[in-house]
């Protein structure tokens, strides 16, 4: 018996591709919870699938505890140290039980188990199988039709068309063969749902993946698509080999290749066009087989004017305008095409738009040629070092680094114990004294030495119309000349004398004051006493 379920569990490993494994963990998943449910006095059971012999075995586990509040999941301690010595408080117990077979309900609840646990495992292998897929094409077999949606056998799944990813037109009957678009794959109750597509640009890129060796050989890219399914669509290509005709490789001898894609999408015409770097010419090309006379491109609104012979106007537009949309779609640029008799109409209004694009376009590349400018000046002007603004404080060797003026104490040589400060505020208020500001002490001093010249410059102008004797000169009675003649001072000894003046004036007047102060501070004494003397 044991060795027949070995056998059934390989077999449904080669039909449904579920791993052996999964297989067995299901299976003891399976008898566990139906032990649970014969059992009654084991809760926590596990079964122990041998994969060689297909033999299994069944523990029940407690937990060692003081006092036993539920004999089915707990344990004392005396009795699991009677299985064994080494058990203590919260360790696991480990008892092999023999059941008997268990009853009807337990074994359905075993069928019923195993049966959902193969499940799952089938719609997670067939999940991670298409969602890695996705934007690929799949080959599938229409089954069948609900409203609207077509029914898409893939082999291991059904996938669905819905109505919005069908080619306007085309008609697909129960057992016809197509090629889709894999676009999304959802996960759901049901399993894996997978999304497919007719319409998307990626199914024509990937036919022609398929059916151009260049392309898979990367000799060829396909730079844009645009399309409207089930009636035209354009496709840029450009070769990395300048020996390979892009066009000529997409095309195949007398068309073979793109016939076989157009088959494919039922009728739906194909233009191959070369690719180009260059706007003006990619849009030309675009708009085949129309003969284009001029592009006038604006590229700060992403539009091009396309000018066109008459007798070419409705063939540039096509049908529609559909000629017009897919090569707007194929560039990226907004394209508005006109005949010649119309743009000589409007030629003014041309001139003016052109004459406006131009200044725009000087406008920005002044801009750009500024903002290199300045980039280059701020990688020059970069600092070697960042220095601090000027409330910031440089004690020590930080000031010499920072090569800023003043006088700074190092105190990197103190010791910490003998300078500690409990209060954070009293250590601020300490390190605020220790070290000073560089750039509030120069400025200090210059602001003295401005105030020196200022007192000396006054002084000066003093002595010049006090002490100095006035020459005229003949001619102009305003002007003032000093000569060596009329004084035998010069100039330094007169502002000397000055300043030694001046000190002696200061030094008499602070006497005075202070003999003023005394004789107050002594009359009020006197006061003192004879008010005292009179109570």
């Amino acid at each position: 018996m044991n060795r027949e379920l070995i056998e059934a569990l390989e077999m449904v490993e080669k039909e449904k591709g579920i791993s052996k494994e999964i297989l067995i963990d299901a299976i003891e998943s399976a008898l566990s919870s139906a032990y649970k449910k014969d059992q009654k006095q084991h809760q926590n059971i596990k079964v122990k699938l041998d994969p060689k012999t297909g033999d299994f075995r069944v523990f029940s586990y407690k937990q060692v505890v003081e006092e036993v509040a539920d004999e089915r999941l707990e344990m004392s301690l005396a009795d699991a140290r009677r299985i064994d010595p080494g058990y203590e408080l919260n360790d696991q117990v480990e008892i092999e039980i023999f059941p008997s077979e268990f009853g009807r309900i337990a074994a359905q609840t075993a069928k019923q188990v195993v049966v959902q646990r193969i499940r799952e495992a089938e719609r997670s292998i067939v999940y991670d199988e298409f969602a890695s897929r996705v934007g690929d094409i799949v080959n599938g077999v229409v089954q069948r039709h609900e409203q609207r949606n077509v029914f898409v056998e893939l082999g291991r799944v059904e996938a669905i068309l819905p109505q919005n990813e069908q080619i306007p037109g085309e008609r697909y009957e129960p057992g016809m063969r197509i090629k889709t678009y894999l676009v999304e794959v959802k996960k759901s109750s049901k399993g894996p749902q997978v999304i497919l597509s007719r319409t998307r640009n990626g199914l024509l890129k990937r036919l022609f993946e398929l059916e151009v060796p260049e392309i898979q050989e990367g000799l060829v890219e396909i730079k844009s698509v645009a399309r409207e399914p089930g009636a035209r669509s354009k496709i840029a290509v450009a070769s990395r080999n300048e020996n390979v005709d892009p066009v000529g490789a997409c095309v195949g001898a007398k068309g073979a290749r793109v016939q076989m894609i157009v088959r494919e999408l039922k009728g739906e015409k194909i233009d191959v066009i070369p690719w180009s770097p260059d706007p003006e010419t990619f849009i030309i090309k675009a708009l085949s087989p129309s003969k284009v006379s001029d592009v006038k491109l604006f590229p700060s609104r992403k539009t091009a004017l396309v000018i066109v012979p008459d007798y070419q106007l409705s063939l540039a537009i096509g049908k529609e305008g559909q000629n017009a949309r897919l090569a707007a779609k194929l560039t990226g640029w907004k394209i508005d095409i006109k005949s010649e008799s119309q743009a000589e109409e409007a030629w003014e209004s041309i001139q003016a738009m052109l004459e406006e694009e131009e200044a725009l376009q000087q406008q920005q590349e002044v801009v750009e040629e500024v903002e290199a400018v300045e980039e280059e000046w701020a990688e020059e002007e970069k600092p070697e070092f960042e220095y601090t603004p000027e409330d910031e404080y440089y004690p020590g060797e930080e000031a010499e680094q920072a090569g800023v003026d003043g006088d700074y104490t190092d105190y990197s040589d103190l010791d910490a114990e003998d300078h500690i400060i409990d209060d954070d505020d009293t250590e601020e208020e300490e390190i605020k004294k220790k070290v000073k500001k560089p750039k509030t002490k120069t400025r200090k001093r210059e602001q003295e030495f401005v105030d020196e010249m200022e007192e000396g410059f006054d002084l000066f102008n003093d002595l010049q119309e006090e002490d100095l004797p006035k020459v005229d000169k003949p001619g102009d009675e305003s002007e003032v000349v000093f000569t060596s003649e009329s004084s035998g001072f010069t100039l330094g000894q007169l502002l000397a004398a000055e300043l030694q003046k001046k000190a002696k004036e200061k030094a008499a007047d602070q006497t005075t004051k202070k003999t003023q102060a005394k004789s107050g501070r002594s009359g009020k004494k006197k006061g003192v006493e004879t008010q005292s003397d009179e109570g």
